[in-house]
């Protein structure tokens, strides 16, 4: 069985709009191929503002995944091909922080298509 990896990944900014309303970031979005299933790897991120935000892993406009990055922090999350995401399915990355909160997010989601 015959692999490929994708990844969202780069810094992005973002200007919060609260805590529970994503906001999506730029060219963080992957589709998945028909006839096949995305698996997530694992997700790395980091955060150079002073406060706690969230980044979200949306399944078709529905978050699936949350990954806190503290103020100034990083995170690594092994996923470990945690779930199938089968194909008609678009991922995209997506961020959670205080309303008015201007600054860039580093993100690095792995996943990989079969």
């Amino acid at each position: 069985m015959s692999s490929t990896p994708r990844f969202l990944q780069g810094v992005h900014p973002f200007t919060g709009a609260g805590l529970e309303k994503p906001v999506t970031l730029d060219g963080l979005r992957h589709t998945v191929s028909d006839g096949l299933r995305a698996q997530p790897v694992y997700f790395r991120g980091g955060n150079p503002t002073d406060e706690l935000v969230v980044v979200a892993l949306l399944r078709d406009g529905v978050t699936t995944r949350l990954f806190p990055v503290g103020a100034k922090g990083s995170v690594h999350v092994p996923l470990s091909i945690v779930e199938d995401v089968e194909a008609p399915a678009v991922l995209e990355l997506a961020v959670l922080a205080p309303e008015g909160l201007t600054g860039s997010i580093v993100v690095d989601l792995g996943l990989v298509e079969v």
